[in-house]
């Protein structure tokens, strides 16, 4: 089910930007790569139980659902869906390597 990609906010969006011309190419390349993934079908990732979401997300961004897309070398995309009156949008929240995931998500 295709969807309209957003970023959570513009800090996200403005880390994305940087990746493209830090030594962290390769990792610009995968989230670029998640995205038209995510534009494709929104339903791509795996989908994180409730228990384990993070408090923060739930609090900034009233969260109803949330997934990750898994990125080469153990990096994760985590993104949650909306949707408006036309468009279901994918919402990029953040990425990082595998040991931030399990941090963040208390594994």
């Amino acid at each position: 089910m295709k969807s309209v990609v957003h970023f959570g906010d513009e800090k996200i969006k403005q880390s994305f930007e940087e990746l493209k011309n830090s030594k962290e190419k390769l990792l610009y390349k995968w989230v670029n790569r998640a995205i038209d993934d995510l534009g494709e079908n929104a339903f791509c990732g795996t989908q994180i139980p409730k228990r384990l979401w993070p408090k923060d997300y739930i609090q900034k961004y009233s969260i109803n659902n949330l997934w990750k897309y898994d990125l080469p070398s153990g990096w994760r995309l985590i993104y949650f869906i909306s949707k408006d009156e036309v468009n279901i949008i994918s919402i990029i929240l953040e990425w990082f390597d595998h040991k931030n995931y399990e941090r963040r998500f208390k594994y």
